[in-house]
Formats: structure tokens, C-alpha cells, sequence
């Protein structure tokens, strides 16, 4: 007989494996001649796993330290302080109005993954809206080049699968007023600058289609987009009345992390109550 775990087995195997991956632990390729073979080999190795995982959340308590989520965010926001960036913080809400600025009304794809409030509100899906509207004010009191960036949540009704979820943590960052040659070599500068802050030098730009911007460039690392990246002026800028050139980039956090970490699964990195640290509770 060729008898592998049972789909309840395999699951919590992949819960309290190191990584999480079931091609890196190699359970998905672990084979039995009996049931009860496999029963006991899976009680002995349950039992190795708990043991392991409960040392390395005791290491955890002793040493104090935040999550990687939070490390994370710390490290790329003091890159960018760094590198003259101001950081923002705008309201978790948004209007209907600012989504519908970005073009997002009933009938885009983005429209129907918002979690409305209200008539009038929703958990904000995207951080771009609020920094347009910062951005009309700070063009007319500060100098140029402008630099700001928020990380905060966001919000949307994701496909199910490991690489999403309801609620994420974005990074945006935008750069207005620098010389109209100089939006490009920027986006490469800043998003190699960011990326050796995360911990993953070795990434590539890649341009996408969007369904908000029309097209971005894409950072990807090991094979997983982390973050996309956009040039102004852009057709998204004439409700706001913005006319300077200018860089975005936006980056997913946990995906960071999740690629930083080696993983597959934004469910161990991500705001958690079955997680800590990418560490499993149930143990």
C-alpha cells in the first residue's frame, strides 16, 4: 500500500512545519504501508513539532521582540525617513467620493471587494486616495521634490487563497515635483533602496496590467509580486488637479515578509489570532 497523510493530518503537519511548506518539509511526499503506520508516525512527529514550536515561542516571550510584520514596517519606514520621506497618517474610512476619484464606482472589479461602512463610507481598500488629497495640500506649502509615505491597513474582499487576505498592511510612498526624466531612474532607485531595507536585494521589475492604473511595474521577488509601482502624470491625476510628474510605489507587508521568511502563506505573518510571529498557538 501507498497510504499518505489524511487531509486533517497534512493540515496540521503544514501548521507546525518551520516553514509552512509543504514542498520545503516534504510531508506532501511522505507515503505508508498501513494506516496505522501512518498514525503513529504522525502522533510521534506531531508531538516533536508541538515541542519544538512551544521552545521557540518561550525564546519569543524572553526576548521581547515584535513580530516580523512590525519589524518589517519599522526598517522600511526608517529608510525612507532616511532618504527625506515624511510619514502620514490618514483615516482607516474613506468616501464613496475619493474611490470614485480613482475611477472605482459600481461596476469595477475593485467596487465590488469593498467593504462598505455605510452609504457613504468603507474600510479604505487602497492607501492612494488620501495621499492624492494630502499631496494637493503639501505641493502648495512645502518644496519640491514632495516625499510622504503611510503604512497601514487595508481592506478587501480577496480571492481566497494563501497569498491573500481580508485585511492587509500596504506601504505607499510617492515622490512629486522632480524633473519628468528623472520619474524612472527614480522608481529603480527607490524600490532597490526599499528592498535591500526588507531583505531582499535580489528582485525584478516587471511591467503589469491594472485595474486601477491601467499598468504598473511590479516588484517581484522569488517569483511573488510584493509590491507594484506607478508614474505620474497619469490620467488618474485630472480629478485631483494634479499636474507635477511623480513615483509610487505601494508594497504588500506580509507578502514581504512571507518572502523575507521563506514561506508560502500570509496566514502565519499576517494581524492573527492563530499566529504569532509565524509561530501556531494551537500548541
Amino acid at each position: 500500500m501507498d497510504i499518505p497523510w489524511s487531509p486533517v493530518q497534512q493540515r496540521r503537519l503544514e501548521e507546525l512545519g518551520e516553514t509552512g511548506s509543504p514542498r520545503e518539509t516534504g510531508l506532501r511526499q511522505t507515503r505508508f504501508g498501513s494506516e496505522a503506520e501512518r498514525d503513529a508516525a504522525f502522533q510521534q512527529l506531531e508531538g516533536e513539532l508541538v515541542r519544538q514550536r512551544r521552545v521557540e515561542l518561550g525564546e519569543l516571550q524572553r526576548q521581547a521582540r515584535p513580530p516580523a510584520l512590525c519589524r518589517m514596517e519599522r526598517r522600511l519606514a526608517d529608510a525612507l525617513a532616511a532618504a527625506g520621506f515624511t510619514r502620514v497618517v490618514t483615516p482607516t474610512l474613506m468616501t464613496r467620493g475619493m474611490l470614485a476619484k480613482m475611477g472605482i464606482r459600481p461596476g469595477h472589479p475593485l467596487h465590488e471587494k469593498v467593504f462598505w461602512v455605510d452609504e457613504r463610507h468603507c474600510l479604505r481598500p487602497m492607501l492612494a486616495p488620501h495621499l492624492y488629497s494630502l499631496l494637493v495640500d503639501l505641493v502648495r506649502v512645502w518644496e519640491k521634490p514632495v516625499r510622504i509615505f503611510e503604512a497601514g491597513s487595508c481592506f478587501r474582499r480577496e480571492t481566497k487563497g494563501a497569498q491573500h487576505t481580508a485585511e492587509f498592511t500596504m506601504l505607499n510612498l510617492c515622490e512629486m515635483g522632480l524633473p519628468a526624466e528623472r520619474c524612472r531612474p527614480r522608481l529603480e532607485e527607490l524600490a532597490a533602496e526599499l528592498m535591500r531595507a526588507a531583505g531582499l536585494e535580489s528582485f525584478s521589475l516587471e511591467v503589469e496590467d491594472s485595474v486601477v492604473y491601467g499598468q504598473t511595474v511590479d516588484l517581484v521577488a522569488r517569483g511573488v509580486e510584493v509590491g507594484s509601482a506607478a508614474l505620474g502624470p497619469h490620467e488618474l491625476d485630472r480629478p485631483w488637479r494634479v499636474t507635477d510628474p511623480w513615483v509610487g510605489i505601494g508594497l504588500g507587508l506580509e507578502r514581504l515578509v512571507m518572502v523575507a521568511e521563506g514561506g508560502e502563506s500570509l496566514a502565519r505573518w499576517g494581524r492573527s489570532l492563530t499566529h504569532l510571529d509565524g509561530l501556531p498557538l494551537r500548541v
